[in-house]
């Protein structure tokens, strides 16, 4: 049997899926944000192909992939003290948050959940001169 071409349109394989996993913290700050962002530009742009919003997911997710503190130690971005967005974007973003937020209690309530509750726990020490991940 020969293996899928990861260039077919049916296979959902990314560039990332040979690299090392993602640790699940990672993944799930992942999915939250982008339930946030899908659940502003469903309500405001009304557009499936929101080219803005696409580019804020793919800016969001390469954000989290590259945090200095690592995959499993990743503080919350409200209690983060090393600011990684531009301006511009962390405004953005910080917009979608605050709408999106109350919201995603009624449309991912566990998502929503897990948030809540990782907000509540404590950044570690910034870390020194850690390489930033590719």
């Amino acid at each position: 049997m020969t293996a899928m071409n990861s260039n077919h349109p049916g296979t959902r394989r990314s560039a990332r899926a040979s690299q090392a996993p993602e640790h699940p913290r990672l993944r799930r700050e992942q999915r939250t944000v982008s339930a946030m962002i899908r659940l502003y530009c469903d309500h405001h742009h009304q557009d499936p192909d929101c080219r803005h919003c696409q580019q804020l997911r793919e800016f969001a997710h390469q954000r989290l992939r590259r945090c200095r503190y690592g995959q499993a130690n990743k503080p919350t971005c409200a209690n983060c003290d090393i600011h990684c967005y531009a301006p511009a974007m962390r405004k953005q973003i910080q917009q979608i948050m605050s709408w999106s937020g109350p919201r995603m209690l009624w449309h991912h309530p566990w998502l929503a959940l897990r948030h809540l509750l990782d907000g509540r726990r404590k950044a570690p020490r910034r870390p020194q001169g850690r390489p930033l991940p590719p």
